[in-house]
């Protein structure tokens, strides 16, 4: 089943890509690999949750935000390589904007990880580090870069 019909078998639709809000592109070309710029849970109105993990929200509301993030990452993905099956994810950096103490960072970032992985199957699996932030830009309680690979 291709990474398209498994979207509209879970009932998600990828979002529009957002534009950078600096001095960045949302994807860089070096070869075969293509390097994700991170960003954040956006809602369809655009606009983005605040707030720290551990504070004010719970782990379960922020594993939700790091799903969110990965449907803009893999619209990302789409759009640098034309198809969803042409992809592979090699590299993921989560970054959570936790309160001092939290502990549960890859909990978080598995919202992320487990939505790639159902959708892009084993091209879905990935390394990843899973790190606790002071402050992430705007307040967003995560922040997700990637780095991919586009297949023949």
């Amino acid at each position: 089943m291709s990474a398209e019909a498994k979207l509209k078998a879970m009932n998600l639709v990828l979002p529009t890509a957002a534009p950078p809000i600096a001095t960045y592109v949302r994807f860089k070309t070096v070869g075969d690999l293509i390097f994700l710029s991170g960003q954040g849970p956006r809602r369809p109105d655009g606009s983005m949750p605040v707030g720290i993990v551990g504070k004010d929200f719970t782990v379960e509301q922020a594993c939700e935000f790091a799903r969110t993030t990965g449907l803009g990452l893999l619209s990302a993905m789409k759009d640098a390589c034309g198809s969803l099956d042409k992809v592979e994810v090699v590299k993921v950096l989560g970054m959570v904007n936790a309160a001092p103490g939290f502990t549960d960072h890859p909990r978080v970032i598995n919202g992320c990880s487990d939505l790639l992985v159902a959708v892009l199957g084993d091209n879905g699996r990935h390394a990843r580090s899973a790190v606790g932030m002071g402050s992430l830009p705007g307040n967003m309680p995560v922040e997700i870069e990637a780095i991919i690979r586009k297949l023949p």
